[in-house]
Formats: structure tokens, sequence, C-alpha cells
């Protein structure tokens, strides 16, 4: 962990580039001095292709990204590494925004380490040695 899942209305593909930010997403968690280990950081975006915004009476879009992450970190950590990837999604899809009716939105989901299953080799390559 953590993972980072946004979800994101069909009508802004062609209009902004979802991996340049997913690789943003990941320079951020790894920026914050080994807090998220490297090998289990997934950042990943899903097109909704079937959704209705508001009044459906305009080409609204939205972007809703969910941030996952183990229970037990500090509040400080967690709120400057939401400020952190809020500040880059807002930069991001700056143009959107000012380009038509666009919401974009953000949350921090904590789970207890006991509910999850993991198989992982990842973690190995960036073992110090």
């Amino acid at each position: 962990m953590p993972h980072f899942i946004a979800e994101y209305t069909d009508n802004i593909k062609g209009r902004t580039d979802m991996r340049a930010m997913l690789r943003k997403v990941n320079q951020i968690l790894i920026a914050q001095n080994g807090v998220f280990p490297i090998g289990g950081i997934r950042a990943r975006a899903i097109e909704l292709n079937d959704y209705v915004m508001a009044d459906d009476e305009e080409d609204y879009a939205f972007v809703h990204a969910t941030l996952k992450i183990g229970a037990g970190r500090d509040e400080q950590v967690k709120r400057q590494t939401c400020d952190a990837l809020f500040e880059m999604m807002k930069e991001h899809f700056a143009p959107l925004f000012a380009s038509g009716y666009f919401a974009l939105s953000m949350e921090l989901y904590e789970f207890e380490e006991g509910g999850t299953y993991k198989h992982n080799n990842v973690h190995a390559r960036f073992k110090k040695a």
C-alpha cells in the first residue's frame, strides 16, 4: 500500500493525460521519506462510461480519487500527503476546470492490515542490501 484510485468521466478522455497524473501521484508518494514502501505503491485510473451528474443538462465532468492506506500513520504525514496529492490534481486538471463544468474530489481511506491479503515480490527490489 498505498493504492490511489481515480475514477473519471469518459468525456475528459483526450483532454487530459491521466497516465501523467498517475506518474505524479507515485512521485509524491515516493517523496514522503519512506512512509510508503515503494514496492506497494499502486496508482490507477478507471474510466466511467455510465454516470449522471447534477441535472444532466450540461457536459459535466468529474474526477474522484481515493487514497487507500494502512492504518497507523501520523496525522501530519497523512495531511501532508493528501495536501500534496490534491494540489497536484488541482494543477493537473486546471485546464478542464477553466473550460467547463468540472468537479474534483479526493478522500483518504484507512484500513486495518488484518483485513488484507498480499503476495508481492516487488518489495525485494527496493530493499537495501
